[in-house]
């Protein structure tokens, strides 16, 4: 027995509109997991800031990258308090010591914020304090988009730039094909979202 045409079209836009989702997942996944990253290249700068948040040492290790290649004397290691008892700051610089960097080039800058927001807050303060207003933000890819947003929001007149650092689990043209990076792009979009949101 034939379907009445009505009936056959009803079924087959949405599972021909299924079809095409599936075949070109790579591209639209892709584009999601890109519009996290919107980074810079470096420049000249009066200090290099280390947002929180990393836990692997990608972060602090390009940071200390930047200073080897001149381009900022010193770094600013943001670190809320949580890890087994210690600042995430204090353990990133042990890190990167411990990887052979200069002590002397590190800032430890203890804090409470719990947001990408209160953290900025928290050191773009201490960047005042010391009367810095040429910087660069050394963060990871998924996380360049939303640290410009929040650091250019409140610091419109700095000069800034945001300098991404690559992350094993997370490529924008491949997050979806581990757990890590799964769990990192939906965490994300979900800081994004609520970003968008004010929340």
């Amino acid at each position: 027995m034939l379907w009445p045409k009505s009936r056959l079209v009803r079924w087959l836009v949405p599972l021909t509109g299924l079809a095409l989702l599936i075949w070109f997942h790579p591209v639209w996944l892709s584009a999601l997991g890109g519009f996290l990253v919107n980074a810079d290249e470096p420049f000249p700068a009066q200090m290099v800031v280390v947002p929180a948040g990393d836990g692997q040492g990608n972060r602090i290790r390009g940071a200390a990258e930047l200073v080897r290649q001149g381009y900022a004397p010193r770094i600013l290691v943001s670190g809320p308090a949580g890890w087994y008892g210690f600042h995430e700051c204090d353990v990133a610089i042990r890190y990167a010591v411990k990887l052979g960097y200069p002590e002397d080039w590190f800032i430890a800058l203890p804090h409470a914020g719990d947001s990408t927001r209160e953290e900025a807050k928290i050191v773009l303060e201490e960047l005042g304090r010391r009367q810095v207003r040429r910087f660069l933000v050394v963060t990871s890819t998924y996380h360049t988009r939303r640290a410009r947003a929040v650091y250019r929001a409140l610091a419109p007149a700095a000069e800034l730039r945001v300098v991404a650092v690559a992350d094993p689990y997370f490529t924008p043209a491949g997050w979806w094909r581990n757990r890590r990076g799964r769990k990192v792009f939906a965490l994300e979009w979900q800081k994004t979202i609520a970003g968008w949101l004010g929340i």
